[in-house]
């Protein structure tokens, strides 16, 4: 099944017009990227060269995907903007809530039980305002995108960070939070910041035991988890050529940890193959009948340093596997080296567990390539010494590869095959553990490995290679292994040695499912009614965010001074935390939990300055809100790195905190923040991170004149009786600034959808879409009294004009 094909079609038909007209403005050759974005500006954006991270950019993207976890937020978002159906094509992805404990039918039965009320709220919702729904058990968000949605050229979001898996298929592809997809889902302009350009440039071919996820591996080693930030990384070269679709996707997907906008590749052969794989043989035919239009230009590929902000050159042919970690997926050791950096670090030696699957590495070729290693230890009698889980990607990536016998390799070697969902990688692993704080080593194929991330141990060293070097250590149980040239003894104590992997990237007998999961939105949505239990502790709908009240913010506490990375992770936990994603004021109560405390190095322990004890940071600010007390939180560099969750700001947001003063932001909760109506600033002289002290009153005394690029003043009364006035920085422009005036971003939107809303302000000019809607909406009545007007009018000048021609007539007869 071919899904929004019609869509596709026009997106195709309008491309070359549209990068034509580009051409007349911007008079040089295009990249990829560029090409994309300027096809899928919004249609009031005038086309200019835009200024590399600088200028901001409205944009009309092709589709929004959400998940489980995200699109309860998201959706109570969209409900209450009151429009009776999304303006573009959307899905929902049930793939978080899913348990890992015991293997795929108890923990999805367990998952049905647990998190029943939030699915059903989910699939109503998806009903009811036009939304493909993909049921629990059917697959990841971004594998089954992949499958199903995603096409060469197009533009997506995604209300997830790794949305940007669908680079491997050729798209612009972000992940945002959920207010990004409700403006789109509104048929609202997107805003983004034109993002810089990083090429890669791809030479040789990958072979033995390297793999496409070695290529990001090492690339995150290269740029770090902040050198992507606000950047969009364009693969090419003939290494690019030679890599698989999915082996694409995986490339993609973990350019979120380097904090990507995204990333993506040119079409070429390996795409027209996958999609023509998966039964999209319609739109391989339409993309190859535009395909010069879905590259760069050759010029450009010619001589990248003029058209790319940065190279980065990588030789497949020399590439060596990598192995990333403990506790940030941008420490990359070569496999080579890395027996040696686990004997000089401490690193627990002993592999307890080995972990395949997820988004990043779960597609056919990533599971027939760790299943061959699987096969070996089977039949050379050798026994896995750690724990083993798969994890499948989707429905149909389970069922062929069970139909070809992989799943059953597995199950020999010791393996469990847990749901089609996220499991383990998003913490919802269930891990068999008598102590939860024990000192321990596991090893994954999936993207991220933050501590805690896995299972909530701080103290699990959890690092990421491939599936297949993941299969090879889970057999060794030996971090101090290397499979390339070590050899392990078997059962009958013979010594034997692993050869390298070899994958299939399309199943021989093509894909097959039996069910697929997916449940079509109803023909008519207006009769299916949206219930929430006033007494759940699962859902709650939302309340507007107060507005600003126009005055500088004063008397701010601070709340936390956070030391060192901070996450979303941080900010608010994954985990068992997930359920209560659609319930605003219980989520909250996690808020900041797993930052460290600068003053006392300490989790969850900040002094409240009211009673002077120390307490949780989610109740202690809870107090301040009480009293009207208004706070901050002030943090390092990469302040909200990692996910897209917007409950990374909205909590804060809900539980009365004003301002987030730190050295640097991520992309996405940047963002994030300014759509929730809070203030992002950062220092404007780092060293001011010093200044600021555990008792300190802060008072910002210029927000009244809030502007563009113009810095804010803040002044900082310590207990001491001294003070410090330092500058704070901001990207806000002009209309970011009128989500922050009116509350929040969906504050506005309301407003600008409702043509007589409260608080619309006097003869503002709605959106196109929302005019033309109106002017549907206009009744017959109105319409013919109209036309007869017209056609009374129109006769009258007939009528005279006849006139006028007979008298000029019988003037020239009578001289």
């Amino acid at each position: 099944m071919v899904f929004d094909l019609d869509m596709i079609r026009k997106v195709y038909k309008e491309l070359p017009a549209r990068i034509a007209r580009t051409r007349k403005v911007i008079k040089r050759p295009l990249t990829l990227t560029e090409k994309i974005l300027f096809a899928h500006l919004h249609e009031e954006q005038k086309i200019e060269d835009f200024e590399r991270g600088k200028s901001y950019v409205n944009f009309a993207p092709d589709r929004v995907a959400m998940q489980d976890a995200t699109a309860q937020m998201a959706l109570l978002q969209f409900m209450s903007a009151g429009i009776p159906k999304v303006r573009v094509p959307s899905t929902v992805h049930c793939d978080h809530l899913i348990l890992a404990k015991n293997g795929a039918r108890q923990d999805l039965k367990e998952s049905l039980t647990a998190s029943g009320e939030v699915f059903n709220f989910l699939e109503s919702v998806s009903k009811k305002f036009g939304i493909g729904f993909w049921k629990p058990g059917a697959g990841i968000i971004h594998q089954v995108v992949l499958e199903n949605y995603a096409f060469p050229g197009g533009m997506m979001i995604g209300t997830d960070s790794h949305t940007v898996n669908a680079g491997g298929l050729g798209m612009i592809a972000i992940g945002v939070g959920g207010a990004d997809a409700v403006d789109v889902m509104a048929g609202m302009p997107w805003e983004l910041k034109w993002p810089k350009l990083i090429g890669v440039r791809l030479t040789g071919k990958l072979s033995g035991w390297t793999s496409p996820k070695d290529v990001i591996l090492k690339v995150a080693g290269i740029l770090t988890v902040k050198g992507g930030t606000g950047a969009i990384l364009e693969y090419f070269g003939p290494g690019a050529l030679s890599l698989s679709c999915t082996g694409k996707g995986t490339i993609c997907n973990m350019g979120a940890e380097i904090g990507a906008t995204t990333s993506t590749f040119g079409y070429d052969e390996k795409m027209a193959q996958y999609l023509r794989g998966t039964k999209r043989k319609a739109v391989a035919d339409l993309a190859d009948k535009i395909k010069e239009h879905l590259t760069a230009d050759p010029e450009v590929y010619a001589n990248p340093e003029k058209y790319f902000d940065q190279i980065i050159d990588i030789d497949l042919s020399t590439l060596e596997p990598h192995i990333n970690g403990p506790f940030t997926p941008d420490r990359a050791i070569p496999v080579s080296k890395f027996p040696d950096e686990v004997r000089k670090n401490g690193w627990p030696q002993k592999l307890e567990v080995g972990l395949i699957g997820s988004c990043t590495n779960s597609s056919y070729e990533d599971i027939t390539r760790a299943a061959s290693i699987a096969r070996q230890a089977v039949d050379k009698k050798l026994k896995a010494k750690a724990e083993f889980t798969i994890t499948p990607g989707s429905e149909q990536v389970r069922y062929t590869v069970e139909r070809d016998g992989y799943l059953g390799i597995f199950e020999k070697m010791g393996g469990v095959v847990l749901a089609n969902a996220c499991g383990p990688c998003i913490g919802q692993w269930a891990r068999h553990s008598n102590d939860p704080n024990r000192k321990n080593s596991i090893i994954t194929s999936f993207n991220r490995n933050f501590a805690k991330r896995n299972d909530g141990n701080p103290n699990t060293h959890a690092f990421v290679a491939s599936p297949e070097i993941v299969t090879a250590y889970a057999i060794a149980g030996d971090l101090t292994f290397n499979p390339l040239t070590d050899t392990l003894i078997n059962e009958e104590g013979q010594p034997v040695k692993l050869q390298e992997p070899r994958g299939v990237e399309f199943p021989p007998k093509g894909f097959d499912v039996k069910d697929p999961g997916y449940i079509p939105p109803a023909k008519d949505g207006s009769k299916i009614k949206v219930k929430i239990d006033p007494n759940s502790n699962r859902l709650q709908a939302l309340k507007p965010f107060e507005p600003w009240d126009g005055k500088n913010i004063t008397g701010m506490r601070l709340l936390i001074k956070v030391k060192g990375k901070c996450t979303t992770d941080h900010i608010s936990m994954a985990g068992p935390w997930l359920r209560f994603r659609g319930h605003l004021d219980n989520i909250s109560n996690n808020t900041l939990t797993g930052a460290v405390n600068y003053f006392n190095d300490k989790t969850d322990l900040v002094k409240n300055q009211l009673t002077g004890e120390y307490g949780p940071v989610p109740a202690t600010q809870r107090a301040y809100k009480a009293a009207g007390i208004p706070t901050i939180v002030v943090g390092d560099h990469n302040y909200g790195e990692g996910s897209s969750r917007e409950h990374a700001a909205m909590q804060p947001r809900h539980l009365g905190i004003k301002v987030i003063l730190v050295k640097s932001f991520a992309r996405i909760h940047e963002t994030n923040l300014k759509k929730q109506g809070m203030l992002a600033l950062t220092f404007a002289n780092e060293a001011d991170y010093d200044k600021i002290q555990e008792d300190d009153v802060i008072d910002i005394i210029d927000l009244t004149e809030f502007a563009p690029g113009k810095p804010l003043t803040l002044v900082l009364h310590h207990k001491d009786g001294t003070t410090d006035t330092i500058k704070a920085n901001h990207s806000y422009n002009a209309n970011q600034i009128e989500w922050f005036k009116a509350g929040s971003a969906l504050n506005l939107m309301a407003r600008m959808l409702n043509k007589g809303g409260k608080g619309k302000p006097a003869r503002k000019k709605a959106p196109a879409k929302a005019a033309k809607t109106a002017a549907k909406k206009v009744s017959k009545k109105a319409a013919k009294k109209s036309a007869k007007k017209v056609a009374k009018k129109a006769a009258g000048k007939i009528a005279k004009a006849v006139k006028k021609k007979a008298a000029k007539k019988s003037t020239r007869r009578k001289k």
